[in-house]
């Protein structure tokens, strides 16, 4: 496979920026990611998941609350108030939430953790497809 071919195959394949403070619960949601074909980027709190959306903007973020540093809440606030980044649809994954606080924050969804790896693929891939929260024209 040619770089150029191998550069666009990356860029067709989404994105999704996983933020939670927990080692093990990064890892996993991300490996699990990968396994399904996402590229995936990494952040352990809200700051760093801002510098990452700077980077290089999501197809979607999968966000925990309760972070050092920049709590989710904080993060989803600062992202909304951007307008490039404010149409990124964010799935919060945390225990300390609930759907009314996701719709507060203005989230795409809301899952409690533990939760079940087939829900949490079937929101991602329902926000990834082409035209549906796309970061893309926003």
């Amino acid at each position: 496979m040619t770089q150029l071919a191998s550069r666009t195959l990356a860029v067709a394949r989404p994105l999704v920026l996983v933020v939670d403070d927990d080692p093990d619960i990064l890892d996993a949601v991300c490996e699990i990611l990968e396994t399904e074909g996402y590229r995936v980027a990494r952040a352990r709190n809200g700051r760093e998941a801002l510098d990452r959306v700077d980077h290089e903007p999501p197809a979607v973020i999968l966000l925990d609350l309760m972070m050092p540093v920049m709590d989710g809440s904080t993060f989803a606030q600062a992202l909304r108030g951007r307008p490039r980044h404010r149409g990124i649809p964010i799935v919060l994954l945390t225990a300390a939430g609930s759907p009314q606080k996701a719709a507060a924050l203005g989230a795409s969804g809301y899952l409690a953790k533990p939760f079940e790896i087939e829900v949490l693929l079937s929101y991602v891939a329902g926000l990834t497809r082409p035209g549906v929260g796309s970061a893309a024209g926003h």
